[in-house]
């Protein structure tokens, strides 16, 4: 397993619901650990590189109807 991290920064500011629907979306993608926003447009993934892609997890974002970019860590 291939553990890796990255940081979507999300242009909008969501509430709570929001996140919460976006962290359960990602749990349902085989091979995400751990989704979660360090502030409300920030948005943390931890998930196994062998599973899944960065292109997957910032296209759920995205089909979210939100504008989102991958940013370094």
């Amino acid at each position: 397993m291939q553990a890796v991290d990255i940081m979507i920064h999300i242009d909008e500011m969501l509430d709570t619901t929001q996140q919460q629907a976006i962290e359960v979306e990602l749990r349902e993608i085989e091979g995400v650990i751990a989704p979660r926003f360090n502030k409300p447009h920030l948005l943390v993934i931890s998930y196994n590189a062998d599973s899944t892609n960065t292109a997957t997890l910032l296209k759920t974002v995205k089909d979210r109807g939100c504008q989102a970019q991958v940013v370094a860590l």
